[in-house]
């Protein structure tokens, strides 16, 4: 009886997050590939789980305590153990660790980047030199979209051959069926929804400005929750919008309450994959979006980011330059605005559909099969002997 290959998925944990969501989402669709491979999956930390995989995903719960060396060499334990015929990992940290579980084995790992890269860690110096060693040397990298293939290919030497963009996928029954529940909050009167962790990437300062430059009918609801709270709140209050802006923190189900809204902003300053974006979409919302890197451009206009340099309307409703205010504004009105809302929210519905989870599951699994099938032929070359008997 032949043994089915192994393949092991690793992450920093399943407590909440868009890779987190992505990678159990995936992990719910890999059905067709569970009869071929014995599919594993780590978790690097010991934390209450916001997803659960499927049953027939065995779990590999570890505890490195958010720390990298632990991460290592639990990891590194793990697969000795497991050995398995390929792994591919999501987030740095768990990236890091995969290349060093990995290291000397002779079988084939790939990573999953889901942000752009330079944006997310900055001037963190070490951090950036430890991506430089590490991830031109997977057998893969996929990224969550072309702008991040670009950066890493840049700024880090990834080769391109060696990478590919395959977009986060969106379940849209999913979505469907949460949308239709009863939300958790709600606004005194028709609103603008936004969301995301209230940090500064996601420039929620921008969304405020904007919002009381058009001072539209609507309210303005910001889900999410941190560090950034109490300094827009003291914004808004600033602004003179603070009895028109609603921040009711994180909710488990954002999509009861964004499918109910007349228009959705993202203002970020940079994102990897914005799936915030994708499923307000999915939920038929017309859309404004800063042009940032990296995603928003190739989800709404079909171009790079570099093809557009200033403001313009799409389909799905507008995409304007990053931290421009005015711009911003000027998309709100225009969006809103009957019948363009409509017909917005109709066509993000449709465009929607080309992020489907199907899709992106055979996306990732045709990466990690022609990862195998390269490791195999590379294995039999280095075992053939030039004049051995046929």
């Amino acid at each position: 009886m032949l043994h089915r290959k192994r393949i092991l998925f690793a992450i920093n944990s399943l407590a909440g997050g868009g890779a987190e969501r992505v990678l159990v989402t995936l992990l719910g669709a890999s059905g067709p590939w569970r009869d071929r491979y014995d599919i594993h999956l780590a978790l690097l930390d010991d934390e209450p789980r916001a997803y659960e995989p499927p049953d027939w995903v065995t779990v590999h719960q570890l505890d490195a305590r958010y720390k990298l060396l632990p991460s290592l060499t639990r990891l590194r334990a793990l697969a000795a153990r497991l050995a398995p015929h390929a792994t591919l990992s999501f987030l740095t940290r768990a990236n890091i660790a995969n290349a060093w579980a990995m290291a000397g084995r002779g079988r084939p790992w790939l990573i999953s980047e889901r942000v752009n890269t330079s944006a997310h860690l900055g001037h963190a110096r070490a951090a950036r030199a430890m991506v430089r060693m590490v991830y031109p040397r997977a057998a893969h990298v996929i990224a969550v979209s072309d702008g991040v293939v670009e950066d890493l290919a840049a700024n880090f030497g990834v080769a391109r051959g060696r990478m590919s963009a395959i977009a986060n996928p969106v379940d849209h029954r999913r979505i469907a069926e949460l949308a239709a529940e009863p939300p958790a909050f709600v606004p005194a009167c028709p609103y603008i929804a936004a969301a995301g962790r209230l940090t500064p990437n996601k420039n929620f300062p921008l969304l405020l400005r904007a919002y009381a430059n058009a001072a539209p009918p609507e309210r303005l609801v910001i889900l999410g929750e941190g560090p950034e709270r109490g300094a827009l709140e003291a914004l808004a209050a600033s602004l003179g919008i603070a009895d028109r802006v609603d921040m009711p923190g994180f909710a488990a189900n954002p999509f009861a309450i964004v499918a109910r809204a007349r228009a959705y902003a993202m203002p970020s300053n940079a994102e990897g994959f914005p799936n915030g974006l994708v499923e307000a979409m999915a939920c038929g919302v017309p859309v404004i979006a800063t042009n940032c890197a990296s995603g928003p451009s190739e989800i709404l206009a079909g171009q790079p980011r570099s093809a557009i340099t200033g403001p313009i309307d799409v389909d799905a409703g507008a995409l304007v330059p990053t931290d421009d205010a005015p711009a911003f504004a000027a998309a709100l009105g225009r969006v809103l605005a009957e019948p363009r809302r409509s017909i917005c929210g109709a066509r993000a519905r449709d465009r929607s559909q080309a992020y489907g989870v199907e899709q992106a599951a055979a996306n990732y699994w045709g990466r990690i099969e022609a990862a195998l099938a390269s490791s195999a032929e590379t294995a039999n070359i280095a075992t053939f002997h030039p004049g051995a008997s046929s």
